[in-house]
């Protein structure tokens, strides 16, 4: 049985004294709650160290929002994989559709972040999606199949055994838009049935397959009861501590 996941991306929001003040929160939300799912919070760089100090010893787990695929060197103003292990990070979200569209990360160079990520025992949270245009196209299988065969060339399963992927349409990340539950569902169990033909059948049954694109507790039950959905990564909503622990209990 594969255990949900509900990871809040906090993106560039809250400084450190408002991230304490949401860690408090969530913290306290889940006191005497047996979350039958795992929680990963996922706040700034500046706020990494604080945040596990603060969640040590809870339910709550450690993920950073992105890394340099190198492992030291003149990279000005960027972060390693170490970096982010000695902050007690556990996952590391890889290949966010702002990355590409913004950063213009290539598939080559998220191939490279989840090789860098793996070697550093860091838990890759990779991330594909289509664009408006592209769906309007009627290309999202094409552009997943893409995404995901090219961010993951070269690796066996064995290698890929702490994957999480996440499928995250562009069109409805920040925009109240929300892909329904059977437009969600139909990605994911391509995305499902593509591993399993590229890599083995056991591995698609464990892997985890999460959706990201404006999930708020009054959608998140729907979207989390389908079939290949195996939890959420939560933008905007994972800011209000009351709206996130509503997304972690509906999993």
């Amino acid at each position: 049985m594969r255990i949900k996941v509900i990871a809040g991306n906090w993106k560039m929001n809250n400084d450190l004294f408002e991230s304490k003040d949401l860690i408090s929160r969530l913290l306290n939300g889940l006191i005497n709650t047996t979350a039958n799912c795992e929680v990963v919070i996922c706040p700034p760089f500046t706020s990494l160290s604080e945040a596990s100090a603060m969640i040590k010893g809870s339910t709550i787990k450690l993920g950073a929002q992105n890394f340099h695929q190198e492992e030291i060197g003149a990279f000005t103003g960027e972060v390693s994989a170490k970096m982010l292990l000695s902050t007690g990070c556990e996952f590391v979200i890889i290949g966010h559709s702002e990355r590409r569209t913004i950063f213009m990360e290539t598939d080559e160079l998220i191939n490279k972040k989840i090789l860098r990520a793996i070697n550093n025992n860091l838990k890759p949270i990779f991330c594909v999606g289509e664009l408006l245009e592209e769906r309007e196209k009627n290309i999202t299988e094409q552009v997943i199949q893409r995404q995901v065969l090219k961010g993951l060339e070269n690796f066996s399963v064995g290698y890929l055994k702490n994957l999480i992927i996440a499928y995250e349409p562009v069109w409805a990340i920040g925009t109240g838009k929300t892909a329904n539950p059977q437009q969600a569902e139909e990605v994911h169990h391509f995305i499902r049935k593509l591993i399993e033909r590229h890599f083995s059948q056991e591995f698609a049954k464990s892997l985890r397959i999460l959706y990201g694109g404006s999930v708020k507790p009054d959608n998140s039950k729907d979207l989390l009861a389908q079939k290949n959905i195996d939890g959420a990564l939560v933008g905007g909503a994972c800011l209000n501590a009351d709206s996130f622990l509503n997304i972690i209990k509906s999993a």
